[in-house]
């Protein structure tokens, strides 16, 4: 017999981040009411009369037709990271690239003129000055903590900024706030990748951001298992001009993988806050080590932006680079004597990882453009796990000796 008492659902406004990641978002099936989210591993969705679907498809976002631009798993996904996020809504996509591209198709046009960091992943660069350049869209790059730069850069047609914060691989922190002033003032979009960070660390839209970009292939899985990407921002942008875009061209994020991303939210605050403190232990502990130049990682009094980073982050992240004395070779040394540590590019995962950005994250990027933007090479990058923190340490020392 089915109960007649209907309980009411709790205001999610009210509701701290932690309780946020494990139940925001979650839909239940009237016939199973299933306690943990359905993978909807379905390409499209049935109707019961020719009007009813008639009606979905002219109404596409508010239902489910085509896994291409609706499905309920990625729907409950987007519904979650959006309330992470403090935003009104968010669309998925199949890779942190993917997102960025989209963002980009549904806000520019052929003419228009975008304001991005120096200092940012380096398939980013590529895609705005190679990819984008193509259809008369073009980029100036700037000092990302140089707020002075920005307001230098703007153009009559200036229609985003974009940077990332902390940036990819020197940790460099921009002033979200007094960056967002400028780009309103120019009237243009500005869109923050908050990869490094979450939402478990900083809010961009709380700090006057229009658009949080994310690679969800990182801290938001935090397993180093699947691929995705998601823009969060207003209604009547992701809505209004990212939504119809993804039906459109259909950057789609496979109902698996927002799956998989749904229970990694379950643990992303306590993930961060651990592998932060992780990563600051390591990065104290590497400034005292021989060999090494510089070491790179917000939560350190001697990164350059300490103080700005502590008031706009909860922790410094988990990811520190740092400088070897004698460049390219002692790099490759270090590297190369470590056995615990795995040897990738990507980050994000529960597993340390270290790597060469020279020659891997940044290697499309020329000479030229590294040289500006910091990334010598005798940088190492090194995104810290879950992992005993001495025994990371006992795994680095070999290399850093003479």
């Amino acid at each position: 017999m089915k109960s007649k008492t209907t309980r009411k659902k709790p205001d999610f406004s009210k509701l701290a981040l932690e309780t946020l990641a494990v139940r925001a978002g979650t839909r239940r099936t009237a016939e199973y009411q299933e306690h943990s989210e359905a993978l909807f591993l379905t390409s499209s969705f049935c109707f019961d009369s020719a009007e009813l679907a008639a009606d979905g498809f002219a109404h596409a976002d508010q239902g489910f037709i085509y896994s291409r631009f609706t499905n309920p798993t990625v729907s409950m996904f987007q519904d979650r990271l959006a309330a992470l996020e403090g935003g009104e809504a968010c669309i998925a996509t199949a890779s942190g690239m993917s997102a960025i591209l989209t963002m980009a198709m549904a806000h520019l046009q052929a003419g228009d003129h975008v304001v991005c960091s120096r200092s940012v992943f380096g398939a980013t660069i590529q895609l705005f000055t190679n990819i984008l350049g193509r259809f008369g869209i073009t980029t100036t790059y700037v000092d990302l903590a140089d707020t002075k730069s920005w307001q230098a850069a703007v153009q009559p047609n200036t229609k985003l900024f974009y940077l990332e914060t902390p940036s990819n691989p020197l940790t460099e922190i921009a002033d979200i706030k007094a960056i967002s002033k400028i780009a309103k003032k120019a009237g243009a979009l500005f869109a923050v990748d908050n990869c490094f960070c979450t939402p478990a660390l900083q809010k961009p839209l709380a700090l006057g951001a229009d658009v949080v970009i994310h690679s969800a292939t990182k801290y938001l899985d935090g397993q180093g298992r699947v691929v995705g990407g998601a823009i969060v921002g207003s209604n009547d942008f992701v809505m209004g001009k990212v939504f119809p875009y993804v039906r459109t061209a259909g950057p789609t994020l496979s109902a698996f993988n927002a799956w998989v991303f749904l229970k990694g939210l379950e643990t992303l605050e306590l993930r961060m806050k651990q592998q932060s403190q992780n990563a600051l232990a390591l990065a104290q502990w590497l400034e005292k080590q021989p060999g090494i130049e510089r070491v790179y990682h917000p939560g350190l009094k001697s990164h350059p932006q300490h103080a700005l980073a502590m008031r706009q982050q909860k922790e410094g992240g988990a990811i520190l680079s740092f400088t070897l004395k004698g460049g390219k070779k002692s790099a490759f040394k270090l590297i190369n004597q470590t056995k615990l540590c795995s040897i990738t590019a990507n980050l994000g995962d529960t597993r340390t990882t270290i790597t060469h950005p020279a020659t891997t994250t940044h290697c499309r990027v020329s000479p030229e453009a590294r040289k500006a933007a910091g990334i010598s090479d005798g940088l190492v990058r090194i995104a810290v796990g879950l992992e005993n923190i001495n025994d990371l340490k006992t795994d680095l020392v070999g290399g850093l000796k003479k």
